[in-house]
């Protein structure tokens, strides 16, 4: 019971102030979220998130040379434009932007903290940063957008750690166990 006493008003008010703050910005309104999503185990299969993509039309691009000296880092999924990309796990968009090199991107946080990276788009689907999605939640449209311009339509899907960097996106898609319904 002391406890209770001692540490019940520290944490009702930390509670209370993490609800203050979702409140007057709007932008941390998924930070219990993000919590949550750190303390869940990293996934060990993920749905590949291309609409009518199945995991044996796929290619392990990882590492393969890029221009100026680069490595790939993720795995292009090939499809034709404006072929709806789904989101592979629950998560937040933290991130949603162009640049140079991915074009128009999306940036889910994941399960295990893990981001997922969805580049050369075509053009976002409706979620926007901070916004929860789904496995299987519409995110975006398949495209050549950033130095994929000119190249065969394709979706650049690539997932980063927070200790590790990147890391290769294929065995979780290949497996076949996490197939979006």
């Amino acid at each position: 019971m002391m406890l209770l006493r001692r540490f019940l008003p520290p944490v009702a008010v930390l509670l209370l102030g993490i609800g203050l703050l979702a409140v007057l910005a709007p932008e941390t309104r998924a930070l219990p979220r993000y919590i949550a999503l750190l303390c869940r185990r990293a996934p060990d299969a993920l749905p590949v998130p291309v609409r009518g993509v199945r995991p044996s039309q796929l290619a392990d691009t990882w590492g393969a040379p890029r221009s100026g000296g680069r490595r790939h880092e993720g795995i292009d999924i090939f499809a034709r434009r404006n072929t709806p990309v789904l989101s592979a796990t629950d998560g937040v968009i933290s991130e949603r932007g162009i640049d140079g090199l991915g074009g128009r991107y999306v940036m889910v946080i994941g399960s295990g903290g893990y981001r997922h990276y969805y580049a050369h788009l075509e053009r976002w689907g409706a979620p926007g940063i901070g916004d929860w999605v789904r496995a299987g939640d519409l995110i975006g449209y398949v495209g050549d957008s950033g130095n994929a311009k000119g190249t065969p339509t394709h979706l650049h899907y690539g997932i980063y750690t927070f200790i590790g960097g990147a890391i290769d996106p294929f065995p979780f898609l290949a497996s076949g166990r996490g197939l979006h319904q």
